[in-house]
């Protein structure tokens, strides 16, 4: 009796969650303070620590949120209100894509 063998390959991003500075963000995408602090007031991104500008830290997905509203502020006008929504789309297309794609490589067609 032959015994058959499934393998899954499962992918992992490890970052190394070093906290970003008001001004290591701001340097990272090339805008002013008040733009990032702007977006905190809004919602929009959250600092990890901190209780005042001067001394707030960020995450490396509060970076890579904020780059994301820039250039949707930038590219299609989107103004701050509309930011956090959009945003908040956008994560959860992603999320729906990767629990598709989980369950297609699940469950894969016969």
């Amino acid at each position: 009796m032959a015994v058959k063998s499934s393998s899954k390959t499962i992918t992992a991003v490890i970052i190394d969650e070093q906290p970003l500075s008001l001004f290591d963000v701001c340097q990272a995408l090339d805008t002013s303070a008040e733009t990032i602090i702007e977006m905190v007031e809004y919602g929009i991104v959250e600092p990890m620590r901190g209780r005042n500008a001067k001394n707030w830290q960020f995450s490396a997905q509060a970076l890579k949120r904020s780059r994301i509203a820039i250039r949707l502020q930038r590219d299609l006008h989107v103004n701050l209100e509309g930011l956090g929504v959009a945003l908040n789309l956008l994560e959860e297309v992603q999320q729906l894509r990767r629990r598709v794609r989980f369950l297609q490589d699940s469950y894969p067609e016969r």
